[in-house]
């Protein structure tokens, strides 16, 4: 490289959390130098802030979020309550937020992952293969005193999942601090996607932020517990991805066209809601809901399939901002190929995938 600056700019990519000492020893220079470095690159624009945040060469989605391993028991037979049944055991990276910023990071679309892990085998393990999978983890927070979060899902036999526990502490650290202070990142993203592991003040800052600035945001539902987290004042967000149940934990038992009716008098533009095989319903505020039916497949397995519709989602909003049923078909085609594999996010996701939705719909 040509000068002493670049050589440390590209030891920052590969390890944003590299100590100075580190980079002084790695460049031969004394840390009074590096910190010199440091000073340019900051002013230059090209570091945005602590843990050495760089700024992207192309303006990413960033998804903020859990991130987590996914245990996965599939029962090997019917279920007997009250007593031990013989499974099988799986293991994964996961997180809702994580999950979606893989999908669309393997499908070459340019992400950046915000997100808390320990400083653990579990969390290093997380951030490696965040960075194999060509997604950036620059800026997340990584904690000595906090374990990496879990989430274990019991699956019966045919690979439904039947119950779900997730031990996901250090999303509380995702507060409205952890944000103001990666607020020059932040400001690059083309597509914010939040999910609903943030505490209830972060979700309420995103969205003034949104309706102040005119970003465009997106909410992925976690599970029913967690709808309280978003405010009565919905306006700022864009989308709202979620299923039957979230629905009904947010607006109470309407029927489905008053509920979403409802949340589109609380400022929300669109709403994607899943039905699992049923299929989706799309619905844009003063247009019609419209009804989309998914791909049949032979389901494997259900885990990591809704944040793969998530993600295509994503991807078409990306590519057709305006237009919401064509994002969605996006989502039920990304989440019909994980149905057909027991990876959380299926393996061979590539930008192939990618250029052939372009190439159906230019």
């Amino acid at each position: 490289m040509d000068s002493k600056k670049e050589q440390l700019l590209a030891l920052l990519r590969d390890e944003p959390f590299i100590s100075q000492q580190a980079l002084a020893e790695h460049l031969s220079l004394s840390r009074s130098a590096v910190a010199g470095h440091v000073a340019a690159l900051t002013r230059e624009g090209r570091i945005l802030g602590r843990a050495y945040v760089l700024a992207p060469t192309q303006s990413p989605i960033l998804c903020i979020g859990g991130a987590n391993v996914d245990r996965k028991l599939r029962a090997a037979g019917p279920l007997q309550m009250g007593s031990s049944n013989p499974a099988t055991q799986t293991e994964t990276p996961g997180g809702v937020a994580r999950n979606v910023a893989e999908n669309l990071a393997r499908l070459g679309l340019p992400t950046q992952l915000l997100t808390a892990v320990g400083d653990d085998s579990a969390g290093r393990a997380l951030l490696a293969h965040a960075a194999e999978a060509g997604l950036s983890t620059q800026g997340s927070l990584l904690a000595t005193d906090e374990s990496t979060g879990s989430y274990t899902a019991v699956l019966d036999a045919a690979g439904q999942m039947l119950l779900a526990l997730a031990a996901m502490p250090l999303a509380a650290r995702l507060d409205p601090d952890f944000l103001r202070r990666s607020s020059a990142q932040r400001a690059q993203a083309r597509l914010t996607v939040l999910d609903l592991n943030l505490p209830a003040d972060s979700v309420a800052l995103l969205l003034q932020e949104a309706r102040e600035r005119g970003h465009a945001l997106l909410a992925v539902a976690v599970s029913e517990p967690k709808m309280d987290r978003l405010p009565q004042d919905l306006r700022g967000l864009q989308c709202l991805i979620l299923n039957e149940g979230e629905l009904k934990a947010l607006v109470g038992r309407l029927g489905v066209d008053q509920a979403l009716q409802a949340l589109h008098e609380r400022g929300l533009r669109q709403v994607v809601l899943t039905r699992g095989a049923a299929g989706v319903i799309c619905s844009q505020a003063g247009a019609a809901p419209q009804y989309l039916t998914p791909p049949p497949v032979q389901v494997v397995d259900v885990t990591g399939a809704g944040d793969a519709f998530a993600a295509g989602v994503c991807a078409g909003l990306c590519h057709h901002p305006q237009d919401l049923e064509l994002a969605c078909r996006w989502g039920l085609q990304l989440a019909a190929l994980t149905l057909q594999t027991e990876a959380t996010v299926h393996p061979e996701l590539s930008p192939a995938w990618l250029a052939e939705q372009q190439e159906l719909n230019p």
